[in-house]
Formats: structure tokens, C-alpha cells, sequence
């Protein structure tokens, strides 16, 4: 009987605790699932995508993004961005935002050219290309040569650190960095930079100097002229300047005369007044 009884006790108790467990578990979860931070479905790279290609389903998925963090810019549906042209490269797993892709109708080269900016042709040989080391992204100083008005050549940077935004018919570097010479480079510059363009090629000659990609810096420089580059081929060596010491000062002789009259002696000098 008292076996009976304290089954009985046992069975209770561990009905008390599962229900005690159940309800503390649920309690729990409404909590976690109340203090979740809230999601919204978003557009990002499938995979890394390069600027100047026509964006596809296939490179593109949806991923969770907080609500607290805003969603401006960010893009929902894919049909919003699919087959219109990428301008900037976005990275495998980063957020496409509205302004990364070109706006509708609107593909090519055309696309990458951000606003206030222009694209300017320039023709190139094999020497002004770098031997084809000229890159979409490339960065180069524009060397302006003209003649003046008495048939002499100057040269003047015009232009620093402007972006090669096209080489050829590629808006997009070589993955392996293979050279290719091209005839046509496109030099992404201001409106005033575009005038000074025109006006250079029209009047004379350019040359692209290429610069390190991490080099932003603008140096002062100056215009160079034939005349200029004689004249530091001709110009006298430097000597140094030697002073001659001064001579010490010629210090007359002194004469010393010894008079005796009687018992008493003198001494009389006196200097030879001639010597000079």
C-alpha cells in the first residue's frame, strides 16, 4: 500500500514538472521571438560582379536584412535591376543598391560615367598607350606639347590623376592583366578638363604619363621649352669661391742706440720709417 502510494506521488510530481517545463519553455520562446530583431528579404551578389556587364538573374540572390538599419536604396525584387548595366563592382554577398546599377534604357560606357563628369576620346600609337599597359581604372598625367608663336615647342602638364575609364572597346580591365594596344583611350575628366582636352589636341600633341594607382597627389610643375632644355646642358659648372687671406702686415724695425757721456749712459731708439 505504501509502495502504491508513493508511485502514485512520484507520477504526480513528474506530471507537475513537465507541465511546469512546458509552460516556462513557451513563456520563453514568445520572449525570444518577441525581442528578435525584424527582417526584411533583400537583393545581393550571388558571386563578385564586375562594372559595365548587364546584371543577371543567375548572379543574384536574397538575403535577410534588419529593418533597423533602413532599407533606402537597397533593392527588393530583382526585376528591378535585372539586365540593366552595373557601374560600380560589388563584392559576392554585398547589397545592390539602387544607384549601383545604370538607370533603365541606359547601357554602356555611357553608364559608368558618374554625373558632372565626362568621357573624352584620345587617340593613342604604342608609345602613348604604354605599350598597351593602359587599363580601364588606370590612372595617368596628360603631358600637353605646342608650338608658340616663334616655331618653339612647350610643354606643360595639363591635366593630374585622371581615370581611364575605357581602353579601346574594354570598359573592364583584363582579369590577368594582358597588355593590348589600342588605338582610342577614354579619359573620364570634368567639363573644363574636357575644353583643355579639345583645345591640346587641336593646337599640338599629348602624352599620358601613367601614375602609381595609390599616388593622388598633385605636384606643381611647370612649362618646359626647347630653349630650357639647351640651356641646362650649357650651363657653366658652378666653382667654388676662394678668398684670398690678407697678408699679415709688415712691422718696421726697431733700432736701439746706446749714448755714453762721461760716467752716465743712454738708450735711444727709433724705428726705419722706409720700410712699407
Amino acid at each position: 500500500m505504501d509502495t502504491r502510494r508513493l508511485a502514485i506521488a512520484v507520477a504526480v510530481a513528474l506530471v507537475l514538472s513537465l507541465c511546469a517545463t512546458g509552460l516556462f519553455w513557451t513563456r520563453f520562446n514568445r520572449l525570444q521571438t518577441a525581442n528578435r530583431a525584424k527582417t526584411v528579404k533583400i537583393i545581393a551578389a550571388a558571386k563578385d560582379i564586375q562594372p559595365g556587364v548587364p546584371v543577371t538573374a543567375a548572379s543574384l540572390k536574397r538575403i535577410d536584412w534588419p529593418s533597423s538599419l533602413g532599407s533606402l536604396g537597397l533593392v527588393t525584387k530583382e526585376d528591378e535591376i535585372v539586365g540593366r548595366v552595373l557601374i560600380t563592382s560589388v563584392a559576392e554577398n554585398e547589397p545592390i543598391l539602387a544607384h549601383d546599377v545604370s538607370s533603365p534604357g541606359n547601357s554602356g560606357l555611357s553608364s559608368r560615367i558618374p554625373d558632372g563628369l565626362r568621357a573624352v576620346a584620345v587617340k593613342t600609337n604604342e608609345v602613348n598607350n604604354l605599350a598597351g599597359f593602359l587599363f580601364p581604372g588606370s590612372r595617368v598625367d596628360v603631358l600637353a606639347t605646342v608650338r608658340g608663336d616663334r616655331n618653339e615647342s612647350f610643354n606643360r602638364t595639363v591635366l593630374q590623376n585622371v581615370q581611364v575609364i575605357s581602353a579601346g572597346e574594354k570598359i573592364v580591365a583584363d582579369p590577368n592583366g594582358k597588355p593590348e594596344n589600342v588605338k582610342i583611350v577614354t579619359l573620364l575628366v570634368t567639363p573644363l578638363e574636357s575644353q583643355k582636352l579639345a583645345l591640346v589636341m587641336e593646337q599640338g600633341t599629348i602624352q599620358l604619363a601613367l601614375r602609381n594607382q595609390h599616388d593622388d597627389q598633385t605636384v606643381e610643375t611647370t612649362t618646359l621649352s626647347m630653349s630650357d632644355l639647351e640651356d641646362l646642358g650649357h650651363k657653366p659648372v658652378q666653382r667654388p669661391t676662394v678668398v684670398a687671406k690678407a697678408a699679415p702686415p709688415k712691422v718696421a724695425p726697431v733700432y736701439a742706440v746706446e749714448t755714453i757721456a762721461g760716467a752716465k749712459s743712454s738708450i735711444s731708439t727709433f724705428s726705419d720709417r722706409t720700410v712699407r
